[in-house]
């Protein structure tokens, strides 16, 4: 073979070598995490690097692997420290960034076909039927994230109302209404944007004063729409907001579904998966009667990104929703070409990475029990910061601590200007990285505590830092 006609190596142990050394740097970077600020902002000069023209010619490895070490990984976003609390991602494990290694170079495409990593997906769908208590005709899919996963809820329940035919005639006239608390995620709007029913066939359902969905006021929308005319058919409970970490009555929101014959949707984004942790699970009861569940293993079970999970309770109905007759997708009863149906049945994507892998290596090595414990310990830490704050005079608590969210602020006058000058600066010190958030009119420094490194000494940083910079904006605005 020509030696230009192949991407391989054209020395193996050269390349192995310099292999090594690119694992061992990003070894060192877990390992030593500690030493870094969470987040850095990019200089110009780094940022203006990376506005060059195509490469026209090869590049030695080892030198754009420096490139990486030297202009990328520092200014990362941070939610592998443990000082990240700004939005709820997982921090990642050496465990799953092996197993990401692995699957890419195996380099699999998980479209379908009859394939050992296929089976290796359905190994995991068979765990979350276990953990959900879900039927073994139940269906699921790993997808790039909870976003894509309520989409894919939401068109399952559309045809479950308009039947395959909305899939050739589309959904003109369609008079379905759908229901989602204030505190649901804005996925849940996107998903009826994309489906072509609207962002206006949404009924937005107040919260009450825990920021559950008010099952009361629920029950009076879907009996208005009833009389007006419209459809209810969908209505999706949140198990973790994306602003608190609230958990709706789930069980009550499947009383009225069940009696209203409309289609119930747990976004369980990071909060379903709590029913790993022995003491938190009970207050997902009512999550097993779901008609279908979106969560991510990337946030609370720390695997890499990207790794989100649909599960659907009827597997028949989800797979009439997806499925293709093309002949390039035909299929056989042997060879490489059986194991119908396929994953590319269940969702839109027909190229899909093995995402299973690192999910199956997480849940493998270290186990449910061990998940369930960190879950645990990030709600425990929660508590304590808000102990921390309530300690505090400074510090006001703006809302209920439901799992691993924490909202607070500064008390001063202009708060709403001061506290976002806070967090700002905790941005910028590499201290802690705290989010901001709206609750009850309110600007709040939001800490979403989903970090397995995280400790107390991270939570009491975050703390005397808000303290210490709330002083010092104060004091030079006097």
């Amino acid at each position: 073979m020509h030696e230009t006609s192949t991407l391989d190596p054209s020395d193996w142990n050269a390349f192995r070598k310099e292999a090594h050394r690119m694992l061992d740097d990003m070894i060192d970077y877990q390992e030593h995490i500690r030493q870094r600020p969470v987040w850095q902002p990019i200089p110009g000069d780094v940022r203006d690097l990376f506005r060059e023209a195509l490469p026209r010619q090869a590049s030695d490895l080892a030198s754009v692997h420096e490139i990486f070490m030297h202009d990328v990984l520092p200014f990362a976003v941070g939610n592998a420290h443990p000082g990240f609390m700004g939005w709820v991602h997982g921090g990642g494990t050496p465990i799953g960034m092996l197993a990401e290694m692995l699957a890419a170079g195996l380099n699999a495409n998980l479209g379908g076909r009859d394939q050992m990593p296929v089976e290796v997906e359905k190994q995991v769908l068979a765990w979350a039927r276990e953990l959900f208590g879900f039927p073994e005709t139940s269906s699921g899919l790993f997808v790039t994230g909870t976003s894509m996963a309520n989409f894919i809820s939401l068109l399952v329940a559309r045809t479950a109302y308009l039947g395959t035919d909305v899939r050739r005639q589309g959904v003109h006239g369609s008079r379905l209404a759908a229901y989602a608390s204030e505190g649901a995620h804005g996925s849940i709007a996107q998903a009826l944007d994309l489906s072509g029913l609207g962002v206006d066939a949404l009924r937005i359902i107040p919260v009450n004063g825990r920021f559950e969905m008010d099952v009361v006021a629920l029950d009076a929308a879907i009996k208005k729409d009833r009389a007006s005319g419209y459809v209810p058919f969908f209505v999706a409970g949140t198990a973790g907001s994306v602003d608190t970490g609230a958990i709706d009555a789930l069980d009550a929101i499947a009383d009225i579904a069940r009696r209203e014959q409309i289609w119930f949707h747990v976004d369980g984004a990071y909060g379903a998966l709590a029913r790993l942790a022995p003491g938190i699970a009970p207050r997902l009861d009512g999550i097993e009667r779901a008609d279908s569940i979106a969560f991510d293993f990337h946030k609370w079970a720390q695997v890499p990104y990207d790794a989100g999970f649909v599960l659907v309770r009827d597997g028949e109905l989800h797979l009439r929703t997806f499925a293709s007759s093309a002949s390039y997708l035909r299929r056989e009863s042997r060879a490489l070409a059986a194991g119908s149906p396929w994953p590319c049945d269940f969702g839109p994507d027909l190229s899909r990475g093995f995402r299973a892998l690192k999910t199956w290596f997480t849940i493998k090595v270290f186990g449910a029990e061990k998940l369930g414990q960190v879950i645990a310990g990030t709600c425990d830490l929660a508590l304590y910061l808000k102990d921390r704050i309530d300690a505090s005079p400074q510090l006001e608590l703006l809302a209920p601590v439901s799992l691993n969210i924490v909202c607070y602020r500064y008390r001063c006058e202009h708060a709403d200007r001061v506290n976002a000058d806070i967090v700002a600066k905790l941005q910028a010190s590499g201290i802690a990285a705290p989010s901001t958030t709206v609750i009850n009119g309110n600007l709040a420094i939001r800490a979403a505590i989903v970090n397995h490194r995280t400790g107390r000494d991270d939570i009491d940083a975050l703390v005397n830092a808000s303290i210490a910079y709330g002083q010092s904006i104060t004091q030079n605005e006097s």
